[in-house]
C-alpha cells in the first residue's frame, strides 16, 4: 500500500501550495511547516495541484492586462492634454502630445503583438544565395532530372510569401 502524503494531510496544506508555487525555499518551509524537504519534494512533483500553478499564471496575466490598462489610460490622457492645447492655441504643446501619443500608441502595438520589429531576412535575395543557387544548378547540368527537380523546388521556395522557406 502506497505511503499517504503527509504534506496532503497537513493543516496547512493551502499555505504550503501557495508557497511552493510561489518558490519559497525548502528549508523555510521546513522550518515553518515542520515537514520534511523530501515530503515537500514529492508532494511538488506528485500532487500540487494544477489549479495553484494556473492561477500563479493567471495573476501574470492580470498584471499584463493591468500593464496595458495603464498604457491605455496614458494614452487617453495625451489625447485630453492635445485637445486641450489645440484648443487653447498652444501648437507646441499639441505637438509634444501627438509625439506622446504616438510613443504610447507603438508601445500598445507591441505590448498586443500587433507590431513585430523583429528583422525579417530573405535569403532568395541574396548575392550568397544566388551564387549558391547557381553553383548547385550547374553541378547538376549532366543530371536532366535530377536538375529538373531540383529546380522546381528552388521555384516553389522562392515563390511563398512570407519568405521563410528561402
Amino acid at each position: 500500500m502506497p505511503r499517504r502524503c503527509s504534506i496532503c494531510h497537513h493543516g496547512h496544506l493551502t499555505e504550503i501550495n501557495r508557497a511552493l508555487v510561489e518558490g519559497v525555499a525548502f528549508p523555510a518551509l521546513v522550518a515553518k511547516y515542520r515537514v520534511s524537504k523530501d515530503a515537500l519534494s514529492r508532494h511538488k512533483t506528485n500532487h500540487l495541484p494544477a489549479t495553484l500553478v494556473k492561477a500563479q499564471e493567471a495573476q501574470e496575466v492580470a498584471q499584463a492586462d493591468d500593464l496595458l490598462g495603464e498604457v491605455r489610460s496614458l494614452q487617453s490622457r495625451a489625447f485630453t492634454i492635445l485637445n486641450t492645447a489645440e484648443g487653447v492655441g498652444d501648437l507646441r504643446t499639441a505637438l509634444g502630445a501627438i509625439r506622446e501619443a504616438r510613443g504610447n500608441l507603438e508601445l500598445l502595438a507591441k505590448l498586443v503583438g500587433q507590431l513585430d520589429e523583429r528583422p525579417q531576412v530573405h535569403l532568395h535575395l541574396s548575392p550568397e544565395w544566388l551564387e549558391l543557387r547557381t553553383t548547385i544548378v550547374g553541378a547538376l547540368e549532366g543530371h536532366r532530372e535530377a536538375k529538373e527537380a531540383v529546380l522546381n523546388v528552388l521555384e516553389a521556395g522562392t515563390e511563398e510569401e512570407d519568405g521563410s522557406r528561402w
